[in-house]
């Protein structure tokens, strides 16, 4: 199966103090960029977020986003910090003794001082497991979504290598008609020159032109690489680098296919061939 670089997904779970969730998406890189974007309370879960996501994919920029959302305060139930009330009960008296006043922090000072309530939170080891879990889930359902675009992207990719067969097809029988025109447009001006056809020179002028246009060696090389390129669509996994290099060895043969034109005809199919080369390639980029 072919994977694109391209997906998203997302997964959440209600816990009973709140909501975890967890959010992957990614677009093409070389290689595998990864950045995560996690709540206060998964921090330390990043080590084990990485090697997760390392384990599953090979290439691509991804962001991985996770946040814990607490129940409202209102449902949740609040934990009293003791032992910052027990501190801020013993600075407040020091202080009061210091300035000679008798004044202490009010009961709702003390309440609203941050820290001292807190809403009850899921232990870590219950948090990790559930985290764990829920990221397997979305990775699953990511790469189901490369895997679609995968097959959008393979089918995209055969349809260009069809094309192409096509003109290597249609330019290939062409080259003994193009060396016999020339032929006889050369025993022409022979005749008009000399009045008369110089077998010998003739012969010498063919076999000089026949060599300087022959593009057998370069179309059987375009098919080689045609076949490839299906081979290795069919065999799947992380193909794209190995597709890259490919295109660069399709374009030198396009572009040596041109060089040696001397007809309207296989100067069109360098070109055609360049413009499906040029379409793989930015779909490649895409291929995991």
């Amino acid at each position: 199966m072919i994977f694109s670089m391209t997906g998203y997904a997302n997964a959440q779970r209600e816990l009973a103090l709140g909501t975890l969730s967890v959010e992957v998406r990614a677009v093409n890189h070389r290689f595998l960029d990864l950045s995560l974007r996690l709540g206060e309370d998964l921090r330390a879960f990043e080590g084990t977020i990485r090697e997760r996501i390392g384990a599953a994919l090979s290439r691509g920029k991804v962001e991985c986003r996770a946040y814990f959302n607490a129940q409202a305060a209102g449902s949740a139930k609040l934990q009293l910090n003791q032992a910052l009330l027990d501190e801020l009960l013993r600075v407040s008296a020091e202080a009061g003794e210091r300035i000679g006043s008798g004044e202490k922090l009010k009961l709702g000072e003390l309440l609203r001082w941050p820290g001292v309530l807190t809403q009850e939170a899921p232990q870590d080891d219950a948090l990790g497991e559930t985290l764990t879990a829920l990221l397997d889930a979305a990775l699953v359902d990511f790469k189901a979504s490369r895997a679609r675009e995968g097959e959008k992207l393979k089918d995209h990719l055969l349809e260009r290598i069809a094309g192409m067969e096509a003109i290597v097809a249609e330019v290939k029988p062409r080259i003994p008609a193009l060396v016999a025109d020339y032929e006889a447009r050369l025993t022409a001006r022979f005749v008009e020159a000399i009045g008369t056809i110089d077998d010998d020179r003739i012969r010498q002028e063919i076999v000089v032109f026949a060599q300087k246009i022959d593009v057998d060696e370069e179309l059987s090389r375009l098919t080689a690489h045609f076949s490839e390129i299906r081979r290795i669509l069919q065999k799947g996994g992380a193909v794209g680098k190995r597709l890259d290099f490919l295109m660069q060895e399709l374009n030198r043969e396009a572009n040596t296919l041109g060089s040696k034109s001397v007809s309207a005809e296989t100067s069109r199919a360098s070109i055609e061939l360049k413009v499906l080369i040029e379409q793989m390639r930015e779909q490649i980029q895409n291929i995991e």
